[in-house]
Formats: structure tokens, sequence, C-alpha cells
């Protein structure tokens, strides 16, 4: 009998969701186009840029057929900036700008490709920055401080997301506008954990204060059958 999965996406699921980001890429030999379930691929002719789904893009750079070009926001200035600002407010940096008269939303959207903004995190960018860290880091300028800086960026935002939780306490709502796939997945049990004990600990408070209203009420009705009786004789 198979165990019932948790709810929502698990990283790893996310992470195979994050395969199917578009990046660019500078080929390294002429290669024919592909029919591809999410579209035709078409063909690669060096020195020109192609955008590829990332598993395509990742496969040809372990063949060395292909040169991966990073997204403007996995540099060092950007992701310092990004830092910068994520240590400067209690909100998180915002998310990727809409482009005008689009119907789709993250993380369906050209995020992660050269033309991409340089000051805002797409969706996923916490595991492609890693993907690409780890299959194309020679193509990434400075690979050891975008790393460092992606490891503090992380932190940054996951005590953000422990701080927010804390608020839930008061029956305020938490904004996660900004938050990643991949720091949703992670902090899911814990958000989930969290609002399971404070919805055990209503309860609990609920119940107690009905039953200290039922024994006022049973204290009070007994106290005005005595003053009718006083008042009857």
């Amino acid at each position: 009998m198979a165990l019932p999965l948790p709810p929502g996406l698990t990283p790893p699921e996310t992470a195979f969701l994050c395969e199917m980001e578009m990046v660019t890429v500078i080929p390294r030999q002429r290669l024919e186009g592909l029919e591809l379930l999410g579209g035709p691929i078409p063909p690669l002719n060096p020195p020109y840029r192609t955008s590829l789904p990332l598993w395509l893009a990742l496969l040809l750079k372990r063949q060395r057929r292909a040169n991966v070009l990073p997204p403007p926001w996995l540099s060092p200035p950007s992701l310092h900036s990004i830092l910068d600002f994520e240590k400067s407010t209690p909100s998180f940096s915002p998310p990727l700008p809409l482009p005008p008269h689009t119907t789709t939303s993250p993380p369906f959207l050209p995020s992660a490709t050269a033309n991409a903004p340089p000051d805002a995190l797409p969706y996923h960018w916490l595991e492609l920055g890693e993907m690409l860290l780890e299959a194309a880091s020679d193509d990434i300028p400075e690979p050891d401080n975008v790393r460092r800086l992606m490891r503090d960026l992380r932190e940054v935002r996951m005590a953000k997301m422990r701080a927010g939780v804390g608020v839930l306490e008061g029956g305020r709502e938490v904004k996660m506008n900004g938050v990643g796939g991949m720091e949703v997945a992670e902090g899911r049990a814990f958000i989930g954990g969290v609002v399971d004990g404070l919805r055990k600990i209503g309860a609990s408070k609920e119940m107690s204060r009905r039953e200290r209203e039922a024994e006022e009420r049973e204290n009070g009705i007994g106290g005005g059958e005595d003053d009718e009786d006083d008042m009857d004789i």
C-alpha cells in the first residue's frame, strides 16, 4: 500500500520543474533542430545565441557542445545589490515584473535568459543557480563569490520566512510576495507545522473558554433561582 504523499511539491519535484526554464546558450558546433514535446528547438549554429530548456542546455554543456550564458542576476554585482535590499527591509525583494500584454506569470517567464532583468530574482532562482554553478561554473564570472552570495541570500530570506511565520500567533497575515519555488518547498513543512500547532492551541483555548462560560452560566442560573425563591416568599 502506497503511503499518502504530502501536500504540495517536494524539493526534488520543484527542481525537476526548474529544468524547463529557458536559458541562453552559445553552441560550439552545428546541431540540427529537435522536435520536443515542449515545442521545436531551432538548429544551433555557432556563434549565434539560442534559448534552450535548462535540461538540454546542461546536457550540451556536459558534452562540451555549448556554453551557457548565465542570466544577469547571477553575477556578483546583482547579487550584492539584492542582498543589500534583503537586509535593509523586512519584505522580500520584488519579483520579476510582468511584461506588458502578457498572459503568463511566474514561473513561466523568460527569467533565466541573457535578457532577464539584473535586479530581480526569478521564481526558480535558488535551484537554477545551484544547477548552473554545478554544471557550468566555468561560464559564470567569479563562481566562488556567486556561490557565497547565494548562500548568504538564502539564509537571509529563510530567516525572514521564519520571522514572518511568528506573527501568525497574533492573528495577523504574512505577506510572501517574491518567495521562490524551492523556498516554498523547503519551508512548507516548517510553516505547516507552525500553523497546525497554532490551530491546536487556538482550539484548546476555545474549548477552555466554552467550559468556563458554561460553568459561569450554571452558577448564574443557580443564583437566579435563589433570588426568585426569595421574592416569592
